[in-house]
């Protein structure tokens, strides 16, 4: 299992050090992006992504090396902060970007209409969040996001309880 960690708290923060170091105990070989001290525009809703320009964003900046890093991983884990309970906008803004990752067809699963993915590659994302949140609402999101994205949630855990993350598949 190799795994790509994504941190959106500050590099120096005890509690991201604290999540990564646990994390990569559990696995084979990981990598780490600092998020937190690039250059990452929020999504512009442009459709670049899926019209003009298939899978490739139309904002140049430093989130390309994370889209690439999706494929080359097995899992995903957001190291991510709070605010108003939910994730912070940091963590929402990588979130949002992860769209060229589908396309603009859709299709009905389960009863469900879902984007067509764009690559033959199940995902797996999960979520190390710091301060107060109601954790089933993030279990639930996190489900609902990895639904979307044809993938398997891994769930989403304080990093108090980040012994009970399972990165078997």
């Amino acid at each position: 299992m190799n795994l790509l960690i994504i941190n959106a708290l500050p590099e120096t923060e005890p509690a991201a050090q604290q999540a990564i170091c646990a994390l990569a105990e559990k696995v084979d070989e990981y990598r780490v992006i600092h998020a937190a001290a690039m250059r990452i525009a929020p999504c512009v809703g442009c459709n670049s992504c899926w019209l003009k320009t298939p899978g490739v964003c139309a904002l140049k900046d430093d989130y390309e090396q994370i889209l690439k890093a999706y494929l080359e991983y097995d899992a995903a884990i957001f190291i991510s902060g709070t605010s108003l309970g939910f994730i912070d906008y940091r963590t929402k803004n990588l979130i949002d970007r992860s769209i060229p990752l589908g396309t603009m067809y859709t299709h009905v699963v389960n009863r469900q209409m879902r984007h067509v993915m764009r690559y033959d590659k199940v995902f797996r994302f999960g979520l190390i969040y710091t301060g107060e949140a109601d954790r089933e609402y993030l279990e639930l999101w996190l489900k609902r996001f990895a639904l979307n994205f044809n993938s398997v949630s891994i769930g989403a855990f304080p990093v108090e309880k980040i012994q009970e993350v399972s990165l078997c598949t």
